[in-house]
């Protein structure tokens, strides 16, 4: 298997490609230095409504009482009692009363749920309900999805879940603290993008010329897409206050550029396709210079340009989907309104997504010649007797 690890690429090729890998590495290294998140004080939500400390608990009790300080005497309410499990008064009880509504959680008793504490309300109200406890639900998921990938990639399947965890943290801990500081959004999406690619190909993929050829695709594709999004954002002249998390971040944190978010957010959502797409196409060249060595570069070209004609066929279809599918309340409340067509897409809301999904199209379909003609310029020559 000689041709997946790069020996036989021509010196001067592998020179060329390992220079401008290095280039870029250290370009995103300083860009990491530079746009670091500082560590300064961040505004404080809990005005809004946000309470930071929040604790498990488990449903003893619920009982259906009347409403206290209703006008109406005849109101019903379900009163749920709350055994606390952990925080500074574990072992101690909690009680909320819930309005009969349609959105009043069915809660019955055994049931594990979050409660949110407010330690400056009064005594009594200090704790109140957020959300089912869904921990070990969401915990025993993953273990089955990483079962799953080990038992079908082995070795290589654990070096892509590592990647996985490599690509969350680089989210968590530079993204997200970088943007929350004022960084430039963008910038912090191209840069974090780029770390997550280095990381997540070579952690997954290991270091060789094939997977070299896919990084550099992905960093191309990855380019033209930021700087496509940034000037049809500006062109659309969206304004990021869409949804109420945005409104919200913007009232909490006024230095955050919430147009820049919408930019850096077609960035990232692009880089998981793109690395795909570049992966995919890189290791087909590199098989099918192995199948034929006497196959010229050009017929190699043409080869993996119509394997990538049929993945692009596909994926842009996931990305539709995908978008559409994390999109569905809005599109049955628009459906509802019974707008015309051409006012609902032209809403921010949807033409949002409509940008993000056609804007990273654009960069998955550039991924696929940039990354082949790499690949075909860089596949190696089979260590096997041409005859």
């Amino acid at each position: 298997m000689a041709h997946r690890f790069g020996r036989h690429v021509p010196t001067r090729t592998k020179r060329l490609l390992v220079g401008l890998t290095i280039a870029l590495a250290a370009a995103t290294v300083a860009g990491i230095v530079l746009l670091r998140p500082t560590g300064e004080r961040r505004p404080d939500l809990q005005g809004l409504g946000f309470v930071s400390e929040v604790y498990g608990a488990e449903v003893i009790g619920v009982e259906e009482v009347p409403c206290e300080g209703q006008p109406e005497a005849d109101v019903i309410c379900r009163r749920v009692a709350f055994a606390i499990g952990e925080g500074p008064d574990a072992g101690g009880t909690a009680a909320q009363e819930f309005v009969q509504t349609p959105s009043t959680p069915d809660l019955a008793q055994g049931d594990g749920v979050l409660l949110a504490r407010d330690p400056q309300a009064p005594p009594g109200f200090q704790y109140r309900f957020v959300d089912r406890d869904r921990g070990a639900l969401l915990f025993w998921l993953a273990v089955a999805f990483a079962a799953a990938v080990v038992a079908l990639g082995r070795l290589r399947g654990l070096a892509a879940l590592a990647g996985l965890a490599v690509s969350i943290g680089v989210l968590l801990w530079f993204v997200l603290p970088a943007v929350l500081d004022g960084r430039n959004p963008l910038a912090v999406a191209v840069v974090g993008s780029a770390a997550i690619a280095f990381l997540a190909l070579y952690m997954a993929h290991g270091f060789t010329m094939m997977t070299t050829v896919a990084l550099l695709g992905t960093l191309g594709a990855l380019a033209l897409t930021a700087g496509l999004a940034s000037a049809v954002v500006e062109l659309a002249r969206l304004s990021g206050f869409a949804s109420e998390e945005a409104v919200v971040v913007q009232i909490g944190a006024t230095r955050i550029d919430l147009a820049g978010i919408i930019l850096g957010g077609v960035v990232i959502g692009a880089l998981g396709a793109i690395d795909d797409m570049t992966v995919t196409q890189a290791s087909a060249v590199w098989e099918l210079r192995a199948a034929n060595p006497r196959t010229g570069r050009r017929e190699l070209a043409a080869a993996g340009l119509r394997i990538g004609r049929d993945h692009v066929a596909s994926t842009v279809n996931t990305l539709a989907l995908a978008y559409a599918g994390a999109s569905m309340p809005v599109l049955l409340l628009l459906v509802l309104s019974r707008q015309p067509f051409t006012s609902v897409v032209s809403g921010e809301v949807l033409a949002t997504e409509i940008l993000r999904t056609l804007v990273g199209s654009i960069g998955l379909v550039t991924a696929v010649p940039l990354t082949t003609w790499l690949a075909a310029a860089a596949a190696p020559a089979s260590a096997r007797p041409a005859g």
